[in-house]
């Protein structure tokens, strides 16, 4: 049985509010996603943000098969005592060497814990849908993304963004509003996979399939795609209805309205301008593939 733990970034007060107007935490969200994914996976809750909240040390944590980091309103660039806790909690799961996920502030966090710099975005939030987005040439081997066409859009909400990665990180994807929409974070032996968007609005081609198996892109059902008198694609907006509500077809409930070869060249110039060791980080991608898959 896998065994799941799950971190809130949120305060106890941010939870409360949260539930007020949306039924459920981040984290309690995160857990009803994966039991859908995983039906008798043990998934274990915890806020390490809270005062009050239980220290973990590295061996406590390699009891857990993966480790959860929910988005939040918490700006990791605040000396506070929350965001102090919630840093050492990363770090200590960064030394157990469990592997780990995170999406919004969870990215953040995971950002800051291993030494990269995180700021507010200075022109305007990321807020409803991000556009665009963009695999580079390391994200386009990195089995995150996989499936991924060459541009899609996705649900998001961020004011802060990733200003710097750390040393060992690997940008996966960028758009024309945040530099870093994904990235792989490796740190004192662990390993962190991360993205701005928030995967649980639409599991079916989100980063949730990745729990708990070892699948790649050749097992994976693309959406339907159908093409238009122009030559161009675009995923198929099916509506149906799950538990959590409405769902769409393709990508997070995406389309991707740009030609794939303009994408691909845009990938490779973000790539290149931002990674001058682009191609090691694509070596390392497929090695990490081949050893794993």
């Amino acid at each position: 049985m896998l065994n799941f733990l799950v971190a809130e970034s949120e305060t106890a007060d941010e939870r409360e509010a949260r539930r007020r107007h949306a039924g459920k935490s981040s984290g309690e969200t995160y857990a009803a996603t994966l039991r859908q994914i995983r039906p008798g996976a043990a998934i274990t809750i915890v806020a390490p943000a809270d005062d009050d909240a239980r220290v973990f040390d590295a061996g406590e944590l390699r009891a857990f098969d993966a480790v959860f980091i929910t988005g939040s309103p918490m700006h990791v660039y605040d000396d506070t005592p929350e965001v102090r806790r919630q840093i050492a909690f990363m770090r200590t799961v960064f030394a157990s060497h469990t592997p780990s996920f995170g999406s919004c502030a969870g990215l953040q966090i995971a950002v800051a814990a291993a030494g990269g710099k995180v700021r507010k975005m200075p022109e305007r939030l990321e807020a409803g849908i991000a556009r665009r987005i963009t695999p580079t040439a390391a994200g386009q081997d990195h089995p995150l993304l996989a499936g991924r066409p060459a541009c899609w859009d996705a649900p998001a909400i961020h004011g802060d963004e990733v200003e710097t990665l750390p040393a060992d990180a690997i940008l996966l994807a960028s758009n024309a509003v945040t530099t870093v929409q994904a990235a792989e974070i490796r740190h004192d032996g662990g390993t962190f996979w991360g993205c701005n968007i928030i995967p649980n609005w639409h599991r079916a081609r989100s980063p949730w399939r990745y729990v708990g198996s070892r699948r790649t892109s050749s097992n994976l059902a693309l959406p339907k795609m159908k093409r238009r008198s122009s030559g161009r694609r675009r995923c198929s907006m099916r509506s149906t209805t799950t538990p959590n509500g409405p769902r769409y077809g393709g990508h997070w409930g995406s389309i991707a309205p740009s030609p794939r070869k303009r994408a691909v060249a845009r990938s490779s110039s973000i790539s290149s301008s931002i990674s001058p060791n682009a191609e090691r980080d694509r070596a390392r991608v497929r090695a990490g593939r081949n050893r794993t898959g």
